[in-house]
């Protein structure tokens, strides 16, 4: 039986990275709170096949069903009106979040173009990191004759890490390939 990230995560990550980090107690350790999926465009208030087909392939990529996200007040100069579709989103905890991390890490990553490894630089203060993808195809579960058009969508990774370093060496101990320090 093949061992999941999760599991390798609570046998051995977790207590090597204790150590690593001079923490008293285990449950100190920065773990995975949830992983978020979202993506958005201004054509799902005109474009409802668009949207279905958004749900549609965000549920493959995710094995959840995305939430529709609408604006919360009027725009004129953008043309929107309060409460319209503008965009979906989906919430992974647990095992799902932990599941997708590995194939984020080992599938879909390893798919990019010219891909030397994702940039140190866009993690905030509080230890989240932030990957953008311009295309879905690189997920495998997408068929590229049923999506409609081509669409960017953003995975936030969210960690109990309390600073940017921290949350570094975490995901760098969960296999995230992140680029080489010049």
């Amino acid at each position: 039986m093949t061992q999941t990230l999760k599991d390798k995560y609570l046998t051995e990550i977790r207590p090597a990275l204790q150590k690593e980090l001079g923490l008293s107690s285990i449950e100190a350790v920065p773990k995975l709170i949830k992983i978020t999926v979202n993506t958005s465009s201004k054509d799902f208030k005109t474009d409802k096949d668009l949207l279905a087909k958004t749900k549609d392939w965000m549920s493959k990529i995710t094995g959840q069903t995305p939430l529709e996200t609408k604006s919360r007040s009027s725009i004129a100069a953008f043309n929107l009106r309060e409460g319209e579709v503008v965009g979906l989103k989906v919430t992974l905890r647990g095992v799902r979040a932990y599941d997708f991390l590995e194939k984020l890490i080992s599938i879909v990553l390893p798919r990019l173009k010219d891909f030397q490894g994702i940039s140190l630089k866009t993690f905030d203060t509080k230890g989240n990191y932030t990957i953008g993808f311009p295309e879905q195809i690189v997920f495998p579960e997408v068929e590229y004759d049923k999506i409609g058009r081509i669409q960017g969508l953003e995975v936030t990774i969210s960690t109990s890490a309390k600073d940017s370093s921290t949350a570094l060496k975490f995901l760098r101990v969960l296999g995230m390939p992140f680029t080489k320090e010049a």
